[in-house]
């Protein structure tokens, strides 16, 4: 317990900065992937090719070689930015791809009868999207985007190759410094609680919108 009281403040605060990039990254990234899954469907074919591409590499190269490209690569072509902002840019940049492709299947999923219904009833397409199809696509899509939310609090622990001191760089840094493996273990209990009580709240919201049950 004394041990426990001594190394918990820094991985409490490791934890502060940990929420902090899985809270601007949720803000960011699901706005950005809902609107993307919009703009794939229209029909420009250069947009939609330009966004398929781009969610092609977000999701096809390695999140951490995502990192490392933003914070180590980028400054060689003139364009530096600190540890956080680079981290938080590739995770946003990141999961909104795969968020895009969650709201597309929703999209898709849509009835193309209800669209012909917007149109006779003179919705505009703005109308017909805020009335007709988020409602629809966010009930559909609310499994996968928990589930993908549930994925960033793990994926969140590779900020420390930036050097982010978030709780896994802090458990690190507490575990050579004291030659013990407990803060790893710490650690881990903490990604758990936090894990936990973002499933709870995911059961809770996916009951709260189950109209049909």
């Amino acid at each position: 317990m004394a041990y426990l009281s001594e190394v918990l403040p820094s991985l409490l605060q490791g934890t502060v900065i940990t929420l902090q990039v899985f809270g601007v990254v949720i803000l960011l990234s699901i706005p950005i992937g809902a609107v993307l899954a919009f703009l794939i469907q229209t029909k420009f074919r250069l947009l939609g090719w330009v966004i398929t591409l781009y969610i092609w590499i977000m999701r096809g190269t390695p999140l951490l070689l995502q990192l490392i490209f933003f914070y180590y690569v980028l400054p060689s072509v003139g364009i530096t930015m600190d540890r956080m902002p680079a981290a938080i840019l590739a995770f946003t940049l990141n999961y909104a791809a795969y968020f895009a492709e969650i709201f597309r299947g929703g999209i898709e999923a849509i009835p193309k009868g209800q669209y012909e219904a917007a149109r006779v009833l003179k919705f505009s397409p703005l109308q017909t999207i805020r009335y007709i199809i988020l409602p629809q696509v966010f009930k559909i899509v609310l499994p996968s985007v928990f589930n993908e939310v549930i994925n960033l609090v793990k994926d969140s622990s590779l900020v420390y190759v930036l050097g982010v001191g978030d709780l896994l760089l802090a458990s690190k840094t507490a575990a050579n410094r004291d030659a013990t493996l407990a803060p790893m273990f710490i650690a881990g209990a903490i990604y758990l609680i936090l894990i936990g009580g973002l499933t709870i709240m995911a059961k809770q919201v996916e009951k709260k919108y189950s109209y049909y049950h």
